[in-house]
C-alpha cells in the first residue's frame, strides 16, 4: 500500500505544491505515494460556511471551531495513521520522527490558521502538535509541505541513490560535512587533498571530524557528549 497523506486545509490549492515536481512528483505519478487535500470549509453547516470564531476570554484574532474541524477529521477513515497538527507550540520535527513517519502507511495533517485551534478538538481527536521551527507562519500549509518533503524523499524508491539519504545532516546526529566537486581549484581555493587521495578510511575520518566541528560551531546542542574538533 502506498504512503498516503491526507491534508485538512482552508487552502487545498496549495497542494501538492512543489511536491508535484522533481523526485516527489515522479514518485507520485508512479503511485509510490498519494496526497489528498480536504477543504475544511466544506464541513461548516451555517449559510456563511463559518469555520472560526472569537477566542473565549477575549483577545485578538480568531480560532478554528472544534465542531467544524472535528467533522472534517472524521470524514477521513480512522486507519491508524498519525494525526498531526502543524503548530509553532508543537514538538520540534526531527529526522528521527521523519523516519518513523516514513516507515508507516501515511499521515493525516491538520493545517491551522488564525490564532490557532480549539484545544478541545486537539484533545478529542488526539492531534500530535508538530513544529518545524521557532517562528510563526501565516498558516500550517507551508509547514505541512515541509514535513511531507522530508518524509516523501526517504520513501523507498523516491531517491535514485538511497545512500543520498544516509550521508546528510542529522542522520548521524551531526550536521553534514562540507561537500566539494570540480573544478579542482576555484578562485584560488583548492579541494582538500584528502578528498582526492583515494584513501577511503582517511576520507571518512576527515568527513566525521568536519561534521563534529561544524556541529560544535553551529549546533552545540547536538553535541552534549562529543569532543569538538578545533
Amino acid at each position: 500500500m502506498p504512503f498516503k497523506a491526507s491534508i485538512l486545509t482552508l487552502y487545498p490549492d496549495m497542494f501538492p505544491g512543489h511536491l508535484g515536481l522533481a523526485l516527489a512528483g515522479r514518485a507520485m505519478e508512479r503511485g509510490d505515494w498519494a496526497l489528498e487535500a480536504v477543504q475544511i470549509r466544506d464541513f461548516a453547516e451555517d449559510r456563511h460556511r463559518s469555520v472560526d470564531d472569537t477566542p473565549s476570554g477575549g483577545g485578538a484574532g480568531m480560532v478554528l471551531r472544534p465542531d467544524v474541524l472535528a467533522r472534517a477529521i472524521d470524514s477521513i477513515a480512522d486507519d491508524g495513521r498519525p494525526r498531526l497538527l502543524m503548530s509553532p507550540r508543537g514538538r520540534p520535527l526531527t529526522q528521527e520522527r521523519v523516519r518513523q513517519l516514513a516507515a508507516g502507511e501515511g499521515v493525516v495533517i491538520v493545517c491551522g490558521r488564525f490564532e490557532g485551534v480549539d484545544q478541545r478538538v486537539i484533545d478529542a481527536r488526539q492531534l500530535e502538535e508538530v513544529s518545524i521551527g521557532d517562528y510563526i507562519l501565516s498558516g500550517g500549509e507551508p509547514a505541512a509541505l515541509t514535513l511531507l518533503d522530508a518524509v516523501v524523499r526517504i520513501l523507498p524508491g523516491v531517491m535514485g541513490n538511497q545512500l543520498s539519504g544516509v550521508h546528510e545532516s542529522f542522520e548521524g546526529g551531526l550536521l553534514e560535512h562540507p561537500q566539494y566537486t570540480r573544478p579542482q581549484v576555484f578562485e584560488g581555493r583548492a579541494i582538500p587533498e584528502v578528498l582526492t587521495s583515494g584513501n577511503h578510511a582517511a576520507i571518512e575520518k576527515w568527513r566525521h571530524e568536519q561534521a563534529v566541528k561544524l556541529t560544535g560551531e553551529r549546533r552545540p546542542d547536538l553535541l552534549p557528549d562529543q569532543p569538538v574538533t578545533k
